[in-house]
């Protein structure tokens, strides 16, 4: 069993890599849900629903967010009737949305994606990585925001000045999922919004040290390959690099995977850990893709 910790765009790339060289029924994949929210009235957990459909070969690989060849006619009508939206949401990617609004009613978040992994046809098991609502606020030097006003509203453009975000408690199976895996791969996801909630589930760091864990930096240099991982890494005083997401994971990591251009940095990453893997690590095709995943696979003992 391998288990991948996954937020919304980098860790996606990485899993359509992934799921053609493994056994897609020996994955699991737990993902952040700390930017779940209700907008228009659905339940709206993006990094979910992108991992869905990604999994599914459907996801709008060009936004990382939404369904391939989607069509906007709610979303359009919404605005012609004074009722704009935040969010761009595409008409089939609504129906999941509500699909799943109805579902947590009656069974919880695990249990509706757990049903919608199987009506997609999705083998691998798919966990939120709980099933409270969590909060998280960003503090810039406009004022505190919620996070998709800072991100879509705001374009993150505002200084970051911290990142606040709700404690919340494991989905059930999370932490048996890492006992059992033969190894744990973090994706190269925002280090902070979306892999730091995860591994601030009790117990997740202390199972993590229990297993092999790679990760893969998503910086690049000193930034992200990207979105805003930078402004938050830099708020919260962790260095924007390589070195600086392997220190926020050295407790428990094993192995740190960073591209070519910072094989400059692999003496000081190997004072902190054991091994380092250079390889490209820029994600613009399916065979990079793949060959990043067999790379991360090959180097689990």
């Amino acid at each position: 069993m391998i288990t991948v910790l996954s937020g919304g765009t980098g860790t996606p790339k990485l899993l359509q890599g992934i799921k053609e060289i493994v056994n897609p029924e020996e994955l699991t994949i737990i993902v952040n849900t700390l930017e779940n929210d209700y907008f228009s009235g659905v339940y709206v957990s993006a990094d979910l629903d992108t991992v869905l459909y990604t999994m599914s070969d459907i996801i709008n690989d060009e936004l990382w967010y939404g369904v391939k060849g989607d069509t906007f006619i709610t979303h359009e009508r919404l605005e012609e009737i004074g009722c704009p939206e935040l969010l761009r949401i595409g008409d089939i990617d609504r129906a999941t949305k509500i699909q799943k609004t109805q579902l947590m009613e009656k069974y919880g978040l695990a249990k509706a994606c757990e049903i919608q992994a199987r009506n997609m046809g999705i083998k691998s098991k798919i966990i939120p990585m709980s099933e409270e609502q969590s909060d998280i606020k960003i503090v810039s030097d406009i004022g505190e925001l919620e996070f998709h006003d800072f991100l879509i509203k705001h374009q993150s453009k505002p200084e970051v000045l911290d990142v606040k975000f709700s404690k919340v408690s494991p989905a059930e199976g999370i932490i048996e999922a890492i006992n059992n895996s033969r190894a744990v791969i973090i994706g190269p996801s925002n280090p902070v919004t979306s892999i730091l909630p995860i591994l601030s589930l009790e117990g997740v760091r202390e199972a993590l040290k229990n297993t092999y864990v790679v990760a893969v930096s998503p910086i690049i240099g000193c930034d992200a390959v990207s979105g805003p991982a930078s402004k938050f890494m830099n708020a919260l005083g962790i260095e924007v690099s390589s070195v600086g997401v392997a220190q926020l994971y050295e407790d428990f990591l094993d192995n740190i995977v960073i591209d070519d251009k910072d094989s400059n940095m692999e003496s000081q990453l190997k004072q902190i850990i054991n091994k380092v893997t250079i390889t490209n690590t820029i994600m613009n095709n399916l065979g990079v893709k793949k060959n990043l995943a067999q790379t991360i696979i090959d180097s689990i003992p």
